[in-house]
């Protein structure tokens, strides 16, 4: 299962052997972005300033997590699921 956390109708995701950049999948109301896990930075897609916002202070929290959860989806491992924004 590729949702690893989920928090304010945000629903965050990691693809098993997805490509590079490191990277995780935020969705909302129907849009999405792609979030660089290195630099915090959107590369692709768009969300809503606030949403955006709410994302990356959850990112910034959670960087090791995601790179520990991106290197497991990259060798088919079992993601962990990481504390939403509270």
């Amino acid at each position: 299962m590729p949702e690893i956390s989920r928090f304010f109708g945000i629903v965050i995701k990691i693809f098993f052997d997805d490509h590079n950049p490191p990277h995780f999948h935020a969705e909302y109301s129907g849009d999405v972005a792609l979030i660089d896990i290195r630099n915090l930075s959107v590369f692709s897609g768009h969300l809503p300033p606030r949403v955006k916002g709410f994302v990356i202070e959850w990112a910034t929290i959670h960087q090791q997590e995601l790179i520990e959860d991106w290197e497991k989806a990259q060798t088919q491992q079992d993601l962990l699921n990481i504390a939403p924004l509270t």
